[in-house]
C-alpha cells in the first residue's frame, strides 16, 4: 500500500518594508508573524496542532538561546522535534526534504520550516546604540542539522579566497575561460540574466529591491554600482542585508484533509535530492564545473518521472550569476528561456535572508504552481561554494509514485592536493580582482596549474592589478 504523501499545506512570506514599518520586528516576532499566516493560508489554521518537527532555519541577525522552543512556545504549540541548522542557503532546501521523508516514512505529521532576518535594521541600530532584542528566549538545546564546517580552509584564506564575494567570481571566471567566450560577450551574457531577474522582482510584492534593471545598468560602473570583485558588479551581488522572513508548513495528503486544508491549496512535493562536493574547492577537479549540483537536479527530476522539458517554473539558487548559469547548464538551459530562472528575483533583488532565501523560493514556487495548476516547477539550494546542494520538484498534480529522494555523499578522496610553493611555467585557471569603494583595484586572486597539473594558489603583485 502505497505510503503518505508530503505536500506543501501552507506557506507565507513578510517584508516589513512593504508593510509599511520604518524598521522590523524581531526575528522571533517576524517568525510568529509568518507562521500564523502560512497556517491562514493553508485554510485549515489548526494545521499548527499537526506540527511534529518546527526547523528555524539558523538565523544570523539574532543568536536566540534556543529560537524553535522559544518560538513553538509563542505559537502554543507543543512539537516533539525543535530544530535548527548550521550555516548555508540549501538548509532550507535539506529541511524540506528531509521532512519529506519523514512524512512519507510515516514519522511525523507536519513540519515546519520557518526563518526570519533582520540584517537591515540590525545594522542601521548599531550606529544609533543597538538594538533591544531578548535573545535568551527558549529553553534547553535545540537539535542541529547539518554539516558545522566552514566554507574555505587556511590555505584558500591565506591568498584571500575567504568570503562568497571572493571565490564565486573565481568560479564565474573559470566558467567562462572554459566556454572561450570574450570578456565583453560574457559581461553582456551575465548582465542580461540579472536583467530577467529583476523584472520578476519588481512584480514581487515581497522583494526588497522591487526594481527593474537594464542590462547596460547591471553591467555599468558608477558610484552606485561599483565594481565588487572582478566581474561582478553591486547589483550582481546576493544582498544580505535585508529584514525578511518565510516560512512553509509541511503535511501529509491525509493530514491536510483531516484538518481541513481545501485540495486547492496542496502542492505535492514529487522528488528532491542532496548532496556535498569535496569540500575545500583547491581540491576540487574543476572550478568551471558543479558535478554534485547536476547530479542533485537530474535525481530530482529523474524521481519524479518526468524530464526537463516537462519543468515550467524554475527558482535556481542565486548568489551570483554563476549559480545560475551552472544550473542552466544542468538542464540545458539556455539565454532568454521563457521558463527563467526565478519566481522570487533572486538573491540580488528579491532579497538574500542569509542562509533563509529558499524558505522564500518555495513559498513562492507553491503560490505560482496553484496559480498555474498541473505545472511542474523546481527549486534549488545552495551552501558555500558550490559544496552542498539541494533541489526539488514540485506540484499540484499527485505523484503516481512514492515521494523519492537521493543523498549523494561528498568524495572520500580530494581530486587535486594543492602545493604550498609552486614554481617554473604555469597555466592560470581562474582568478578575481578586488576593488574598494571606488572601483579602484587592489587585490588579486589566482589560481593556476604547474605544467606537471598541481594547482597553486597565489597573490597577484599589484602593478599588474589594472591590466587584469
Amino acid at each position: 500500500m502505497p505510503g503518505p504523501r508530503p505536500v506543501i499545506a501552507g506557506v507565507a512570506q513578510f517584508n516589513p518594508r512593504a508593510a509599511g514599518l520604518a524598521e522590523a520586528p524581531e526575528p522571533l516576532a517576524m517568525m510568529e508573524t509568518v507562521a500564523r499566516a502560512a497556517a491562514q493560508d493553508s485554510g485549515a489554521p489548526a494545521i499548527l496542532n499537526s506540527v511534529d518537527a518546527l526547523a528555524v532555519v539558523s538565523i544570523v541577525s539574532a543568536r536566540y538561546r534556543n529560537a524553535p522552543d522559544a518560538l513553538a512556545a509563542r505559537l502554543g504549540i507543543n512539537t516533539r522535534r525543535k530544530l535548527t541548522t548550521t550555516f548555508g542557503g540549501n538548509t532550507p532546501q535539506y529541511l524540506v526534504n528531509h521532512f519529506c521523508n519523514e512524512i512519507a516514512a510515516g514519522k511525523i505529521r507536519s513540519a515546519l520550516v520557518i526563518g526570519a532576518e533582520a540584517m537591515h535594521t540590525a545594522r542601521r541600530a548599531m550606529k544609533t546604540g543597538g538594538i533591544k532584542w531578548n535573545l535568551a528566549q527558549g529553553n534547553g538545546e535545540p537539535e542541529v542539522v547539518g554539516d558545522p564546517r566552514m566554507g574555505t580552509n587556511a590555505y584558500e584564506e591565506r591568498y584571500g579566497a575567504r568570503m562568497p564575494i571572493q571565490v564565486y567570481p573565481m568560479f564565474e571566471n573559470a566558467f567562462r575561460a572554459r566556454h572561450r567566450w570574450p570578456l565583453d560577450a560574457h559581461r553582456e551574457r551575465i548582465a542580461n540574466i540579472c536583467e530577467s531577474m529583476t523584472r520578476v522582482a519588481a512584480k514581487n510584492p515581497y522583494a526588497w529591491f522591487p526594481r527593474e534593471l537594464t542590462a547596460e545598468q547591471i553591467a555599468t560602473v558608477t558610484p552606485d554600482n561599483r565594481i565588487i570583485c572582478f566581474p561582478y558588479t553591486k547589483v550582481m551581488n546576493a544582498i544580505m542585508e535585508v529584514d525578511l522572513a518565510a516560512g512553509v508548513i509541511l503535511t501529509s495528503e491525509s493530514e491536510a484533509r483531516r484538518v481541513g486544508v481545501p485540495a486547492d491549496k496542496l502542492v505535492y512535493i514529487h522528488a528532491g535530492a542532496d548532496g556535498t562536493d569535496r569540500w575545500w574547492i583547491s581540491e576540487r577537479e574543476s572550478l568551471a564545473h558543479a558535478p554534485m549540483l547536476d547530479k542533485c537536479i537530474t535525481a530530482a527530476i529523474g524521481g519524479a518521472g518526468i524530464t526537463v522539458g516537462d519543468i515550467s517554473h524554475f527558482d535556481f539558487y542565486s548568489c551570483f550569476p554563476i549559480a545560475l548559469e551552472m544550473a542552466m547548464e544542468a538542464v540545458g538551459m539556455e539565454l532568454g528561456d521563457p521558463r527563467g530562472v526565478t519566481v522570487t528575483g533572486g538573491l540580488p533583488n528579491a532579497g538574500g535572508p542569509a542562509n533563509n532565501y529558499v524558505t522564500h523560493s518555495i513559498a513562492a514556487m507553491t503560490e505560482r504552481l496553484r496559480a498555474h495548476r498541473g505545472d511542474f516547477g523546481m527549486t534549488t539550494g545552495l551552501g558555500w561554494y558550490f559544496t552542498k546542494h539541494g533541489a526539488a520538484v514540485y506540484s499540484t498534480r499527485p505523484p503516481e509514485r512514492e515521494f523519492q529522494h537521493q543523498a549523494f555523499k561528498e568524495p572520500e578522496h580530494p581530486a587535486v592536493t594543492p602545493i604550498e610553493n609552486a614554481e617554473g611555467s604555469a597555466t592560470i585557471e581562474t582568478y578575481t580582482v578586488e576593488h574598494d569603494r571606488a572601483s579602484a583595484p587592489t587585490e588579486a586572486i589566482v589560481v593556476g596549474r604547474l605544467d606537471s597539473r598541481q594547482r597553486f594558489f597565489a597573490r597577484a603583485p599589484h602593478e599588474i592589478l589594472g591590466a587584469m
